[in-house]
């Protein structure tokens, strides 16, 4: 079946109560067994159940089955938020003195994660992952992993996923995809060799900016055989789940960073229109493009879909679309009073929502860095971040037409 058939019919076809086209919110937090010896098994790992709904509730598995579908793989852990995704992953697979490979264009937030990763004995190189020569100067005896995002937050560099993964297949390294930006419908990691996959499930996934989440995927690439980080616990059945259910069984029991019912049903029925929503908001991202760049008040835009874009032939080689964030810098105008004078366009931190945001960079989401990351980053004070919506492009062009006059 086709993407959207595939999802829309996900639950359903799973098998749900009374007939439900949705899997319903469930609630508990405990889960009762007659037979004490079954939830003993659930707890070895011997027989399928739900023990604690920290670590297990059946409306995130609906979810987690969802998203694993998405991207073509073999499970899914959700989490709280896209950080805890990361952050716990991280934690579940790295242990002091390991060292791993991370692009330097990097979302705040990720970047300051992995600086506190660094704090406590776990040695980070951040590398231009645009080229993979960069990635592959930085690999030691030590290294056990590549990150990666998909298109860069703010800037919009795509890194080499090809070639990235090709190296690390060739130097049995963990490959670890950030598909937020792209989402599984514009890009499978799966296909350039990724052995694992982040989706920030509160954007472009969920949708609405009505709920937080994120999901690791494991997507079979790698052969768990050879990394020698997990425990023996974990090491049953299957080689390709023995991850994931590290990452299930000690990351997010440890840390309980638990992705609640209520924001996975919201999460689920907002992924249902995915493919549609990307549609439209990668093409209305594509219009006021190239209608900016063409705009004197506008120095620079920030777009893979662009030609001048230094990796438009890699993004276009890569993915269905390139895509519904981009930036600008502008030519003499302030930053603040070109987004207050936007109407239509919502001035938040957010991106991946059904409506046009935007925001100033350097002084919000990337302030903490300094000037110095910042301009490592080729962060300009001026710079402007767009997350496009599904609005009328028309009604789009003539809110920043208002706005820049």
């Amino acid at each position: 079946m086709g993407f959207t058939s595939k999802i829309l019919h996900a639950d359903r076809r799973g098998g749900v109560e009374h007939g439900s086209i949705h899997k319903p919110i469930h609630t508990a937090v405990t889960f009762a067994y007659d037979d004490a010896h079954d939830l003993a098994a659930v707890f070895q790992g011997r027989q399928d159940g739900y023990s604690y709904g920290r670590q297990v509730n059946p409306t995130v598995t609906a979810l987690q089955d969802k998203i694993t579908l998405m991207e073509q793989g073999v499970g899914t852990a959700a989490f709280a938020t896209g950080m805890a995704a990361i952050g716990t992953t991280l934690f579940s697979l790295l242990r002091s003195g390991d060292h791993f490979i991370s692009s330097s264009f990097l979302f705040g937030n990720t970047n300051s994660l992995f600086n506190s990763f660094a704090a406590h004995g776990i040695e980070i190189s951040f590398v231009d992952a645009t080229s993979v020569d960069a990635v592959a100067a930085e690999i030691r005896d030590n290294t056990k992993l590549v990150f990666v995002e998909t298109i860069a937050n703010p800037r919009t560099q795509v890194s080499d996923l090809k070639r990235i993964g090709d190296l690390c297949r060739n130097n049995n390294l963990v490959y670890f995809v950030d598909n937020t930006i792209t989402t599984p419908y514009l890009f499978s990691p799966k296909e350039v060799g990724a052995s694992l996959s982040i989706n920030s499930l509160t954007k472009y996934i969920g949708g609405h900016a009505n709920a937080l989440g994120g999901a690791v995927t494991e997507l079979g690439n790698y052969d768990w055989n050879a990394f020698d980080n997990l425990y023996d616990n974990y090491k049953k059945g299957d080689v390709s789940n023995w991850a994931i259910t590290q990452i299930k069984k000690k990351g997010l029991r440890d840390f309980g960073a638990s992705l609640g019912p209520e924001a996975a049903h919201h999460i689920s029925v907002g992924s249902d229109t995915l493919a549609l929503r990307m549609d439209r908001a990668t093409s209305n991202a594509q219009v006021l493009c190239e209608y900016l760049q063409a705009h004197p008040s506008i120095k620079k835009v920030y777009y893979p879909g662009l030609r001048d874009h230094p990796q438009f032939e890699l993004a276009k080689s890569l993915f269905k679309a390139p895509g519904a964030l981009f930036s600008v810098e502008l030519n003499e105008l302030d930053c603040f009073d070109f987004i207050n004078k936007l109407d239509l366009v919502i001035c938040t931190s957010n991106l991946g929502d059904t409506r046009s945001l935007a925001i100033p960079v350097a002084h919000s989401i990337y302030y903490e860095m300094g000037p110095e990351r910042r301009a490592s980053m080729g962060i300009d004070d001026s710079l402007v971040r767009f997350s496009i919506g599904i609005e009328d492009s028309d009604d789009l062009i003539a809110d920043f037409e208002q706005a820049l006059s």
